[in-house]
Order: C-alpha cells, then sequence, then structure tokens
C-alpha cells in the first residue's frame, strides 16, 4: 500500500497540467502526487495529436468554463513555452464567411470574443486581400485575431511531463485496466500494488466518462467519438502562407469546420483539417482497427435518432461536416476558404486525433462546454476537448479550486 495526497488518472496535458500546479500550490508542504497512465508514456493520444494550435478565446459564450480559462490558459502556457524555449510560432488567426448568409455571425463571434477579452478586429474584405491574397471571403468582411499561435504538441507534452517528475510527482505508465474502490479510496493496478489517495482527479480524456461513471457519475451522458483527419499542402504547391485561416463555425456544435493551420516553424507545411466523423472507438484512429461495438453503436443510434427528430443541431452537423472525411467534399470545403487549391495541392496527413464528445441523453445534444464535478474525494473533468490543450495551465487551477484540495490561488 502506498499512500499519495492526490491521484491523477491521465497523464495528457490536462492531468499534467493538474499535478504541476497541485506541486507548486503546495508549496514546501511534503505533498505527494501520482499520475497514473494508461500508455507507455504520456500524451499518446488527443494531447499528442493536437493541431497544436493556441486559441484566441473568441467563439466561446462568455461566463462558461471555456470562455473563463481560454485566454489566461494561452497567455500562460504562452509564457512557458517561451521560458522553456519551445518551438513558438504566433501567426494570428482569419476567420472568413464561407456563404455570404454567415456575415452576421462574424458580429456573434466578435461580441463574444471582446467580451471574453480576445484582441480582434474586424477587417474589410479589401484588407483581407491585402494581408492573404490567398484567402476569400463570401461577404465584404472577415475577423482578424493576433493572439492565435501554433506550437509543437509532442514538444510541449514531453517537456511538461519532465517537469513534474522534476517536481516529484510519481508517475505511473501502462495502467491498462485499474481497480477502483470508491469507498476505500483506493486504486489497484495491474501488479497488484495499491495506492491509498487523499484525492482522486479524473483526466482520463476518452475513458474519463467511464472512469466518472464508475463512481456514478456522468450516467446522462454518452461519450461519443468523433475522428478528426488531416491533409497538408504539398511541399512543391504554390499555395504558401504563414496564419491560420477558419471558416464561420456552427456556433451550436463543437466543430470549427475544415481549416488551414501553418507549421509550429514560420514558413512551414500548411495543414487542412481536421474533418469530425464518427469513429468506431476511441482509439479507432485507421480503418477498423481499435473497433469497439458497444460505443460505435450507440454513437451511430443517437446520431440517427436526433437525425430524425431534427433536435439538437444533428441534423445539420451531418449535412455541413459528417462526411467531410471524403476528399471530394473536404476539397470542396477548402476551397470556399482558398480558391486556388486543387487536387495536386495536397495529400493525406499522417495525423489522426479523435475527441471524445460527450452527449447528454436527457437534453438530446452534444455539449460545448467542459465539465467538471466534484464529489466527496474525486473530482472529474469531462469533456476536456477543445481548448482544454490552450487552457490548460489556468483549467488545471479550475479543477483544483472546485476540488478543493489545496488553498485557493487567490487565498494567497
Amino acid at each position: 500500500m502506498m499512500y499519495f495526497d492526490l491521484v491523477i488518472i491521465g497523464g495528457g496535458m490536462v492531468g499534467l497540467s493538474v499535478a504541476r500546479n497541485a506541486i507548486k500550490r503546495a508549496g514546501s508542504r511534503n505533498y505527494r502526487v501520482a499520475i497514473i497512465e494508461k500508455e507507455k508514456q504520456t500524451g499518446i493520444h488527443s494531447s499528442g495529436r493536437n493541431s497544436g494550435v493556441l486559441h484566441a478565446g473568441i467563439y466561446y459564450v462568455p461566463n462558461t468554463l471555456k470562455a473563463k480559462v481560454c485566454i489566461e490558459g494561452k497567455n500562460r502556457l504562452t509564457s512557458w513555452v517561451k521560458k522553456n524555449g519551445l518551438k513558438y510560432n504566433q501567426c494570428g488567426k482569419f476567420v472568413v464567411a464561407q456563404e455570404k448568409e454567415l456575415d452576421p455571425q462574424l458580429d456573434v463571434i466578435a461580441e463574444r470574443g471582446k467580451k471574453n477579452g480576445a484582441a480582434l478586429e474586424i477587417i474589410s474584405e479589401k484588407e483581407l486581400a491585402e494581408r492573404l491574397p490567398e484567402a476569400r471571403t463570401a461577404s465584404n468582411r472577415a475577423i482578424w485575431t493576433p493572439d492565435t499561435a501554433v506550437v509543437d504538441p509532442k514538444e510541449v507534452i514531453s517537456t511538461l511531463s519532465s517537469e513534474v517528475i522534476e517536481l516529484g510527482v510519481s508517475l505511473i505508465c501502462n495502467q491498462i485496466s485499474l481497480r477502483l474502490d470508491p469507498e476505500l479510496q483506493k486504486v489497484k493496478l495491474v501488479d497488484g500494488i495499491e495506492l491509498k489517495y487523499g484525492h482522486l482527479i479524473n483526466c482520463a480524456g476518452s475513458y474519463s466518462l467511464e472512469v466518472a461513471q464508475f463512481f456514478d457519475i456522468g450516467q446522462e451522458y454518452i461519450a461519443m467519438p468523433f475522428k478528426g483527419l488531416y491533409w497538408k499542402i504539398r511541399q512543391d504547391s504554390k499555395i504558401k502562407f504563414g496564419t491560420n485561416l477558419y471558416p464561420v463555425p456552427d456556433l451550436e456544435v463543437p466543430f470549427l469546420g475544415v481549416h488551414f493551420t501553418p507549421n509550429v516553424s514560420k514558413g512551414g507545411q500548411l495543414s487542412i483539417g481536421p474533418t469530425a466523423t464518427i469513429a468506431l472507438g476511441r482509439e479507432n484512429y485507421r480503418g477498423l482497427d481499435s473497433i469497439e461495438p458497444s460505443i460505435a453503436i450507440n454513437s451511430i443510434t443517437q446520431l440517427v435518432k436526433q437525425y430524425i427528430t431534427d433536435s439538437g443541431n444533428i441534423r445539420k452537423y451531418a449535412h455541413e461536416q459528417a462526411l467531410l472525411c471524403l476528399l471530394p467534399l473536404m476539397l470542396k470545403e477548402a476551397q470556399k476558404l482558398v480558391p486556388a487549391l486543387t487536387l495536386s495541392d495536397i495529400e493525406l496527413s499522417d495525423k489522426v486525433g479523435i475527441r471524445a464528445q460527450l452527449f447528454n441523453k436527457k437534453l438530446s445534444k452534444l455539449e460545448n462546454d467542459f465539465i467538471c464535478i466534484t464529489q466527496g474525494t474525486s473530482t472529474h473533468i469531462l469533456n476536456s476537448i477543445s481548448p482544454a490543450f490552450t487552457a490548460s495551465f489556468e483549467l488545471g487551477d479550475l479543477i483544483l479550486d472546485k476540488a478543493n484540495i489545496l488553498a485557493s490561488r487567490h487565498a494567497k
């Protein structure tokens, strides 16, 4: 039996950030923290497969958890990245209306962004043409936000993992299965060793709902994994620009649409994507690999049910984004942003990501915000989708505040 004040399940960006913040908040106290990770190393799944975009905080409804943590989280992560000498490309972002009728949404996004404290401006079609000649807007306007940046997610994860270990956190990997005992506050590892904890924080990403439901939390949700495919601009293509270019998203669903993202290195390769197509499992990155029949059946059943009843905006998602994994459809959407793009300009990237989106069975909708629930001696961060990577340092403190297991950072 080993005792830890805090046990964190999941060694992704959020779990690592919670561990780092907990040790720093504990100060000189002998506060013992352990991270339990399913894989052989941290950041194998969502965190390491992240696009690397650090978001400026313009999309989120004010006062939601996303809105509260995105900008400050981005600022904190940016400072940390620069302090550690990691690659960082502050390339900014344009948001354009791909259809004329979407122009009013630019005002909605701008208003949200301003309320959240984001730096942005609405520019004219002429200004867009001067700054990014390759881009097109279907209206006479676009949004420019200078604070969007790009990092290398694997480099960030690797450096942060080393830091938390140096701070004294015990990182326990290769834990493919765990036995949890909420009543006795124990976790039994695969080798039979038991960890006793003062508090447990569930940051298990795609598996967080499964962990939470073991604690009888989150029974109203099902996890629906969505696969994100990426393409990239060929090196010999004439299409080259160094900033993010996004379409106006459907603000009722948690997907931003197919967009262009530059590499972390200035002048590096552009990527296009990701798509948002239903996956057949939480690790179903390729073909029929890692299919989870129960998850696939539940996800498809809910999609069909919501499509038929036309509730929760699923029908619009199905028409606009569900099939963008098909190259001709993806290319057509990408050409709305960059008309000169042709099939010969692109090739499929080896990057594939999966986000486990929570569907609320009671409300018949996809959840669009982080969900943080504390019950007794456990705290569960669910639906930790974008911008969780961006916001991770600030989100980590918010989780610790809600868990109320260490003095609040605002108490000093």
